[in-house]
């Protein structure tokens, strides 16, 4: 059992000293690398087109779905009732 601990300190302090070695190559790898010459990555999607209302909530005009993604609240439990999704339909001609 003896054996066995002094290995297991033996390997630990190998590999910490592997470690903080690798550790500190690194750390001068990046201080070479001057990151303030290199332009910053840009991040984000590209832009998409707007999505203009499809559908408009008769009870709260504010409230608009575009036809994507999931139905709001709204047009479900109208549509539960028997109404018709072309009955929400915002006549782009009018606007």
């Amino acid at each position: 059992m003896d054996e066995l601990w002094s290995l297991h300190e033996l390997v630990v302090s190998v590999l910490a000293r592997k470690i903080s070695a690798e550790k500190a190559r690194l750390d001068e790898r990046l201080r070479q690398l001057d990151l303030d010459d290199v332009p910053p990555y840009v991040h984000g999607r590209r832009p998409y087109p707007k999505v203009f209302p499809k559908y408009r909530n008769p009870a709260k005009p504010s409230e608009t779905w575009a036809g994507r993604g999931r139905k709001p609240r709204w047009l479900t439990a109208q549509l539960k009732s028997g109404k018709r999704i072309d009955d929400f339909r915002i006549n782009l001609a009018a606007a």
